[in-house]
């Protein structure tokens, strides 16, 4: 059952920007919220299970901000604090990322050696790239996913609810071709 209950809680939380959208013009404002609320609540609790120590600090930020958020929408009547909780997912994994660029092990190296415990020097170096180039990514897509705020709502779904996941979508998968010509050429 806790189980079923975080990958509900992480399917909502993707769909996050389609249900503020659609259900804040069907069901209220009210109702999304809490509906959302209920939602980053379940995130809160079930993200203990994470193997990586950041990710939950990750998840528990972003989902106390994104509870006083949607709090603050409900309590002022406006919809406009939702939209920030992208940017605020945006800035929470920038300062995972770039802190971690400052450690022995960057956070991709650590994800790296959850499946390759023995990862040579020369998977450390890139591993460290790779973590760079995301910071790069989430740099830009919070800026993005900022300006969106401001504009249309249609266009802050269409961008953070589509457009964002299909540009980490690419990196990562895009990096993931790169990575298997690298390990060719050791």
């Amino acid at each position: 059952m806790r189980q079923l209950l975080t990958a509900l809680s992480a399917v909502v939380l993707l769909a996050y920007p389609f249900a503020v959208y659609f259900g804040i013009d069907k069901f209220g404002l009210s109702w999304v919220g809490i509906f959302l609320i209920a939602a980053l609540g379940a995130r809160l609790l079930f993200v203990q299970r994470s193997k990586l120590k950041e990710l939950k600090q990750v998840a528990q930020i972003s989902a106390i901000t994104g509870i006083t958020l949607v709090g603050l929408g409900i309590v002022f009547k406006q919809h406009g604090w939702l939209t920030f909780y992208p940017v605020v997912v945006n800035v929470c994994m920038l300062i995972l990322f770039a802190s971690s660029l400052n450690q022995s092990q960057t956070i991709i190296e650590r994800l790296a050696r959850l499946q390759e415990p023995e990862l040579p020097e020369s998977g450390v170096r890139y591993t460290r790239k790779v973590t760079k180039v995301w910071c790069g990514f989430f740099v830009l897509n919070g800026l993005i996913a900022l300006y969106t705020c401001f504009q249309p709502l249609e266009l802050w779904t269409l961008y953070n609810g589509l457009i964002s996941y299909l540009l980490a979508g690419s990196l990562f998968a895009g990096e993931w071709i790169v990575r298997q010509f690298v390990r060719k050429d050791q």
